[in-house]
């Protein structure tokens, strides 16, 4: 069933249209808190997502005033780049750190590259969409199957050192989010229907979101906890600054912390210290990545309750 007289089949409309919603709210979450680094991520990934969806399903369309190789370039495009960016994304967002060369390195190599050369360069030429496909999926398809093994290996290195039953059921969910991804190559290279492409693909993607959730709730519940615990303990300011120091913040970034920590938001800090708001989230980022800290509120815990040796 198809909507609105295009080739969009009315499933991935509605994947599409559930999906455009979740990323204006989510969005909304995250210009509040642009230090949310998880957050930042899974945005791009929904973003490439609905794009694949939306170019998936109405393009090729001959009723449209762009050359079809054109239309299919940009349809098979927003496929490879999305496959692309998901071990990326979790290299980044889960901290797969065993991904880092795949994510940075292999995946342009092995996937993009091969795209480039027989979608766009071999395609634009010859018109033989065919010939792009049968030969232009070989080194992405065997790749996908490299990659997914690095994914799960991954994915079993980082939940190792914790076997307790919650985390099989999280290591469990996130295997479940990435199957259907090396699914990709084997949907397009057969050519399946656009149902079929849709399900595959947006359930793997309803796995990632549980995922995200989760992961959400999960940090909501400890910054509450965190807060209830420095309202009841109070806090220990000869420590606050001893791991300023310790962390080698640079004068700007104590100014900053010692501001956020009084409650003051990112707006209240730029004008009181006369620089950009960009500038104050900047130094929040720095700060983290120094503490190795994932949020504002794990990041003054660290600072106010625990000794490191640095």
């Amino acid at each position: 069933m198809l909507v609105f007289g295009t080739e969009m089949h009315i499933v991935t409309f509605i994947f599409s249209l559930l999906e455009g919603l979740m990323f204006v709210f989510l969005l909304l979450g995250y210009l509040n808190w642009p230090d949310d680094r998880p957050r930042f991520w899974y945005l791009i990934l929904l973003l490439l997502l609905i794009w694949y969806n939306v170019t998936g399903g109405l393009l090729p369309d001959p009723d449209y005033n762009i050359p079809i190789y054109i239309q299919n370039i940009i349809a098979y495009g927003s496929g490879f780049l999305m496959a692309s960016y998901f071990p990326f994304y979790f290299y980044k967002a889960f901290n797969l750190k065993l991904l880092r060369f795949h994510a940075l390195y292999g995946v342009p190599l092995f996937l993009l590259v091969p795209f480039v050369l027989f979608f766009v360069v071999s395609y634009s030429i010859q018109g033989d969409l065919a010939f792009a496909v049968r030969y232009g999926i070989i080194v992405p398809f065997f790749y996908s199957i490299v990659l997914l093994w690095a994914i799960f290996r991954a994915i079993r290195v980082a939940y190792k050192g914790n076997r307790q039953k919650k985390h099989y059921i999280e290591e469990i969910a996130v295997y479940t989010a990435v199957a259907p991804w090396g699914s990709m190559t084997v949907i397009a290279y057969f050519s399946f229907g656009q149902l079929t492409e849709a399900l595959f693909t947006n359930l793997g993607f309803l796995a990632v979101t549980g995922m995200f959730i989760f992961k959400s709730i999960q940090q909501d519940r400890n910054a509450i906890n965190k807060l209830r615990e420095i309202s009841t303990n109070g806090i220990r300011p000869e420590l606050f600054a001893e791991n300023c120091v310790r962390f080698q913040f640079t004068n700007r970034e104590t100014e900053v912390i010692i501001l956020l920590h009084e409650g003051y938001y990112t707006g209240e800090i730029a004008s009181r210290l006369h620089i950009a708001e960009r500038t104050v989230t900047t130094h929040i980022q720095n700060m983290m990545t120094k503490t190795n800290t994932h949020g504002r509120l794990e990041l003054l815990r660290k600072l106010e309750y625990e000794i490191f040796e640095v």
